[in-house]
């Protein structure tokens, strides 16, 4: 066998992160009538595991906490959010325009069309490496 060369994956080696643009609605566009497109990127591996712990809902039992449950709707939508670079749902400007404190409620309400919502989800999913069974995690999320 081989010598597999192993210096591929030392540190600095990577390709760096590369934002995408995504057409999520068709709705918002520019003064010459195109479609202005989100753009993206993925989050690292450590922020989306401190997302998942900041998205764990008590699961109660006789008034007694037996366990923890991920609230996946909350954690697809907060992980795009953070993988939203364009708009950015977290800014003032928007939360005031919007009369939300919540960047998630922001972006319910400017993709207020249950499929616009959708692809926005899935294009986050898509760009963090999570869309294997993204029609399965779509229907969870929905739910």
């Amino acid at each position: 066998m081989a010598e597999r060369d192993i210096s591929f994956f030392l540190a600095g080696n990577a390709k760096p992160v590369e934002e995408e643009e995504v057409i999520v609605s068709k709705r918002y566009v520019d003064k010459d009538g195109k479609v202005i497109p989100f753009i993206m990127k993925p989050m690292k591996t450590e922020d989306i595991e401190e997302l998942e712990k900041s998205c764990m809902k008590p699961v109660m039992k006789n008034g007694k906490k037996v366990g923890e449950r991920l609230d996946t709707s909350r954690f697809y939508a907060r992980m795009a959010i953070e993988s939203t670079v364009f708009p950015d749902f977290k800014s003032e400007e928007m939360r005031k325009s919007y009369k939300t404190e919540d960047p998630v409620e922001v972006a319910k309400r400017v993709l207020s069309i249950g499929g616009e919502y959708s692809a926005w989800i899935e294009a986050a999913l898509r760009i963090n490496g999570f869309d294997d069974s993204f029609d399965e995690l779509v229907d969870e999320a929905k739910n």
